[in-house]
C-alpha cells in the first residue's frame, strides 16, 4: 500500500499471513527509489503478534532502520482499525506498547510514548546537557524511539534545510545519526515546523519530529504541552500528556500495489 500522512509518505507492507518478515535492507532500498521503485518517507511492515492488535518495523530510504515512524504509525493503525472493525487498536514497535484511536473527525491520534530526555537514551555519544547542545544554533535534543535536533530559529521558512540539515544528521555527537527540525514560534502554542530526516532528507511532515519539537518548545518555556504544527504537508497537533506524547492529524490511503517478478528479481 501507499499511504501519507499530512504529506509524509510510506510504502506499506502487510507481512501478517507470510509467517515472517519480508523486508530487507536491499527491498528498502529499491523501493525507496523515487525513479526506479515506488517512492517513500519511510516503509512500514505489519507483523502479526499475539499481545497487541499488530506489529511495525520501520525502514529508511537508504535501507537504514528506524526506530520510530508516527505518521506511518497513525496511517497503518488507521488502515488496522478498518479491519478489524475498531476505533481503537493497540501496537507494538521497537517503542514498546503503543495506543491508537480514530476521532469523530476521522483524524487519527497515537500515542507516542513518554520522550527520553537524558543523554544516554536519545542516544548522545557523551554526556552533555541535551537542553542546549554544544553544537550552532544551540539545538535540544529529545528522544522519541528515534533522536532529535530541535533548532529554534526567528523563521523556518528562510531556514536552507538541505544545507544545513545533512551536516546536523551526521554530527559526531549523535552517534545514531539523528533527524533534524527548525522550528519557529508563530502564535501562542502554534509552530512553523521544517524536518530533514535522516536517512531520508527532506520531508513535507515528520511525526515523531513533530512530537520532539513540541516536547522542546514546551521544556524551553516557549509554549504549553499542547501545541499545533503547521508542517510542509499539513497541520499536527502534539498534547504531552502524563501516559505518554499524542499526535494526532490526518492520513490517506492513497493506492494498493502488486510489486512485479521482474522488480523483486532485480533487488540486491
Amino acid at each position: 500500500m501507499k499511504m501519507h500522512g499530512a504529506g509524509n509518505d510510506f510504502v506499506v507492507i502487510d507481512s501478517r499471513k507470510r509467517g515472517g518478515p519480508v523486508v530487507t535492507a536491499g527491498l528498502a532500498r529499491a523501493l525507496g527509489d523515487r525513479n526506479r521503485g515506488v517512492g517513500f518517507d519511510q516503509l512500514a511492515e505489519i507483523h502479526a503478534v499475539s499481545s497487541a492488535d499488530f506489529a511495525l518495523d520501520f525502514w529508511n530510504a537508504d535501507g537504514s532502520r528506524a526506530g520510530a515512524c508516527g505518521n506511518a504509525t497513525r496511517c497503518v493503525s488507521d488502515y488496522m482499525m478498518r479491519q478489524l472493525g475498531k476505533n481503537a487498536v493497540t501496537l507494538i514497535t521497537a517503542r514498546g506498547h503503543l495506543a491508537a484511536r480514530r476521532g469523530a473527525d476521522g483524524a487519527v491520534s497515537v500515542n507516542m510514548g513518554q520522550p527520553q530526555l537524558d543523554w544516554q537514551s536519545i542516544p548522545l555519544a557523551y554526556q552533555v546537557d541535551p537542553l542546549h547542545l554544544p553544537l550552532p544554533a544551540d539545538p535540544v535534543a529529545v528522544g522519541m524511539g528515534n533522536p532529535h535536533c530541535v533548532i529554534f530559529v526567528p523563521d523556518a521558512e528562510a531556514v536552507d534545510v538541505a544545507g544545513l540539515g545533512a551536516g546536523y544528521e551526521t554530527d559526531p555527537l549523535y552517534p545514531q545519526r539523528t533527524n533534524v527540525e527548525f522550528a519557529s514560534l508563530s502564535s501562542p502554542n502554534r509552530l512553523r515546523m521544517r524536518v530533514w530526516e535522516r536517512g531520508t532528507g527532506i520531508t513535507l511532515a515528520c511525526g515523531s519530529g513533530a512530537c520532539a519539537t513540541a516536547v522542546a518548545a514546551h521544556l524551553r518555556g516557549l509554549t504549553e504541552r499542547q501545541v499545533t504544527l503547521d508542517l510542509d504537508g499539513g497541520t499536527l497537533v502534539i498534547d504531552w500528556r502524563e501516559d505518554g506524547v499524542w499526535m494526532t492529524g490526518p492520513v490517506a490511503h492513497v493506492f494498493d500495489g502488486v510489486l512485479s517478478p521482474a522488480f523483486l528479481a532485480s533487488v540486491q
